[in-house]
């Protein structure tokens, strides 16, 4: 089971895969990955964007940082997608 992040309130989806902390920036980053079926690439990346929403409102509210989620889609060719919007999110 991978760890929760610690929030003041009950939030149903706060096991992302992965959090990067920038603390110079002031910025926290989510990621999770999915790997979906071919034809749900792009249904999956909203859906992971939709279910951390919560987590993001509540990490910002508490850490008073920025926070952001970036979605990582691996194809089952074993190519993986990150959309470039998402790419400006990481500082750097």
């Amino acid at each position: 089971m991978e760890p929760t992040v610690r929030t003041d309130r009950s939030i149903a989806n706060n096991q992302p895969n992965i959090i990067i902390r920038y603390n110079k920036q002031g910025t926290r980053i989510l990621i999770d990955v999915a790997i979906p079926g071919d034809r749900n690439v792009i249904k999956k990346e909203t859906e992971k964007i939709l279910k951390y929403q919560d987590l993001m409102i509540e990490i910002q509210r508490m850490w008073n940082v920025k926070a952001k989620m970036i979605p990582v889609i691996i194809l089952a060719t074993g190519h993986f997608k990150i959309t470039h919007m998402y790419l400006s999110n990481i500082p750097g």
